[in-house]
């Protein structure tokens, strides 16, 4: 179960950092107010999945899942620059997420 808490953290994760874009620095109030629901529910189900997952692999696995979901997202939603650069990134930062996930129990 520990593993599913961390993954919605991260999908979560992903959801406060575009939300932060659309919160216009916490100017604009529904936007802030998913914003930080999204930062409190993240931060909880990672306290949670870090309970039995070591808390290096959970907080790189964590940060990966919004990173890469952010950097998509980016480039879909606010028209970021697309290349083989950043794609490639990308694709490093999923297969360490996924070297993490199989290496640990």
């Amino acid at each position: 179960m520990a593993w599913v808490w961390l993954f919605i953290a991260g999908l979560l994760e992903i959801v406060w950092a575009v939300g932060i874009k659309y919160a216009a620095g916490f100017t604009r109030l529904l936007p802030s107010i998913v914003t930080i629901a999204a930062m409190i529910g993240s931060i909880y189900l990672l306290a949670l999945a870090v309970r039995t997952i070591p808390i290096g692999t959970g907080y790189a696995v964590w940060t990966g899942i919004g990173a890469v979901g952010a950097a998509i997202l980016g480039m879909a939603l606010f028209d970021e620059p697309r290349n083989l650069l950043r794609v490639g990134s990308i694709v490093l930062i999923v297969a360490g997420i996924t070297g993490l996930k199989v290496a640990t129990p």
